[in-house]
């Protein structure tokens, strides 16, 4: 079966939850399949370590300085003229839907669409994209509505799929959920990490990684943060922020929080996963305070490293934390910001105040993670979808 795998996100240019997701994914599918990927890139230069069947594609040399979405189209075509052969065509995220689509209609082949989130669902991107979130949601909903199969990250992606897009055929949307590597996400106690950034080691920390975006509720952790025991540090891995404005809050909320407690910690960089595992191993607890997550591969990562979890119970999240018994979800409510700030510092300061607690939560999320996510399982399932539609094509 020759399969091509579409995506904007390809190591080394991995920065979400999607990205992680293909990487894997991809991974185990080559066992599987004849597996070609076609993702962005300079077109310049390839990656040292470079796995064979990548192709990066760039936007045109005409549309530099133009709207994103105008950009992403013309990735999207090119990657669709390089698709010829292919049997079938996977897409994943609205950067490459309209590549999928359009080879479809121009091969005849079938279209696998990876729902990791819905723009509908995510107004705040007019923000990013201005005009360009119009184009964005119609190549979304172009796609997804087209699509020989839909795969959901959790079920409540699915439910927010067939919400957002009624016109789709339930029995075309299939649940899968994301993974997580356990031989990369362990538990790693060194600390050369903590000691390079002056990390307390005998201090307990709470930690986000993540985009600094509307989505992933950042601000919400960092006015949580005021009342956070006074013993606990804050560690942030946090950059690429969507736009100036959300950065520029974020910055006067660290600098308020700063200036009023120590050990915040703000990492602007982009770590390299084994830093990441270190600093995931040593929190006291994690946190993720999305107000819309379709399932959120980053509290897999957590918990495979044997940590704690604090999250919003939105979207696939609670399909994940175990409430009560690898971490601790706080209901999210859009029209009540203070209450959800509030239980989520209660929360924090319940799994520091409890250490043991705390362990007990941390080994019960390594050992689900080992048990329930592993990408083989889900490579696997993707690739039943992909024989199921050759099939009956």
């Amino acid at each position: 079966m020759k399969v091509g795998l579409l995506t904007r996100e390809y190591p080394p240019d991995v920065y979400g939850g999607a990205g992680v997701h293909v990487e894997f994914l991809a991974r185990e599918l080559r066992a599987l399949t004849d597996l070609q990927v076609h993702c962005w890139g300079s077109g310049d230069t390839v990656p040292a370590a470079e796995a064979p069947g990548v192709t990066r594609h760039r936007a045109a040399a005409s549309l530099d300085g133009a709207n994103d979405a105008l950009r992403t189209f013309s990735v999207d075509l090119a990657m669709a003229a390089a698709v010829e052969g292919r049997e079938l065509v996977h897409s994943h995220t609205w950067y490459a839907n309209l590549a999928g689509h359009v080879a479809k209609l121009l091969y005849g082949i079938p279209h696998v669409v990876t729902a990791h989130s819905l723009e509908p669902l995510r107004p705040w991107k007019a923000e990013q994209l201005g005009g360009g979130y119009a184009l964005s949601g119609w190549a979304e909903r172009t796609a997804i509505e087209a699509a020989d199969a839909v795969v959901a990250v959790s079920s409540g992606m699915r439910a927010d799929i067939l919400g957002c897009y009624p016109a789709l055929d339930p029995d075309r949307v299939h649940v899968i959920h994301n993974g997580i590597d356990t031989s990369l996400y362990r538990p790693d106690h060194g600390t050369t990490v903590l000691d390079r950034f002056g990390i307390d080691k005998d201090r307990p920390y709470v930690l986000f990684v993540g985009r600094i975006t509307r989505q992933k509720g950042v601000p919400h952790l960092l006015r949580a943060a005021r009342a956070l025991d006074p013993g606990a540090q804050l560690v942030l891995c946090a950059g690429a922020p969507d736009t100036p404005e959300i950065e520029r809050e974020f910055r006067e909320l660290v600098g308020e929080l700063g200036s009023k407690r120590d050990g915040v910690f703000w990492i602007p960089e982009m770590l390299p996963r084994p830093e990441v595992v270190q600093l995931l191993t040593h929190a006291a607890v994690f946190a993720c305070p999305s107000v819309y997550e379709p399932l959120g591969i980053v509290n897999l990562e957590a918990m495979a490293c044997g940590t704690a979890v604090v999250a919003s119970a939105v979207g696939g999240i609670p399909e994940v934390v175990d409430d009560g018994r690898t971490g601790l979800l706080v209901p999210y409510d859009e029209q009540s910001p203070e209450a959800f700030e509030s239980a989520l510092t209660e929360a924090f300061n319940r799994v520091l105040d409890d250490p043991e607690s705390a362990g007990r939560m941390g080994a019960a999320g390594r050992e689900r993670a080992v048990r329930e996510f592993g990408w083989d399982q889900v490579a696997r399932r993707t690739y039943g979808v992909y024989q199921d539609l050759l099939k009956s094509s």
